[in-house]
């Protein structure tokens, strides 16, 4: 004798065929919406960088420059979430590299958003500051005698933003 099946049974949250074209636009609208809101608040405190001036678009959107902008609105906004945190203070944070080829490699952070050395003002010299002392807290800490702490201009940076390199044997 055959054994009949049971049909699973079939659960509508408003989805599916069902759901009309006026439902499916405002979803849509809704959610470019939150977008554009969430994306203004998250990057309403970085420097413009050159996509955004589309009338003189000329290599616009370098991967350096769209890194950049990731790590102003990361730094700023997200500094809880960086993934192997060493030091952090209310102007710098302070990460281990654990892609670096050195044994020891800190990558610190002021979290002003600042593109380069040639970009610190008068206005922002304490993030220029305190992240040198960010490094000097590492170097006691670590126990560090031989070491390398440097920066990258335009040019010679994978991201653009300001960073410097703590780096030992």
């Amino acid at each position: 004798m055959p054994v009949a099946k049971a049909n699973p049974p079939v659960y509508n949250f408003g989805g599916g065929p069902n759901m009309s074209r006026a439902k499916v636009s405002i979803l849509i609208v809704i959610s470019v919406f939150a977008g554009i809101v969430i994306g203004g608040y998250l990057f309403s405190k970085s420097q413009p960088r050159s996509f955004l001036a589309l009338n003189r678009c000329q290599g616009c959107l370098s991967h350096e420059d769209l890194l950049g902008l990731l790590a102003s609105a990361g730094i700023r906004n997200l500094p809880g979430l960086m993934p192997m945190k060493v030091c952090e203070t209310d102007r710098t944070i302070a990460l281990k590299d654990p892609f670096s080829s050195d044994r020891v490699h800190y990558i610190i952070v002021p979290k002003k958003d600042i593109k380069n050395v040639g970009e610190i003002s008068p206005a922002n010299e304490q993030y220029f500051t305190d992240a040198l002392f960010v490094a000097r807290w590492i170097i006691e800490q670590k126990k560090l005698s031989k070491y390398r702490l440097y920066t990258n201009g335009p040019g010679a940076q994978d991201v653009t933003y300001l960073h410097f390199h703590l780096v030992a044997q």
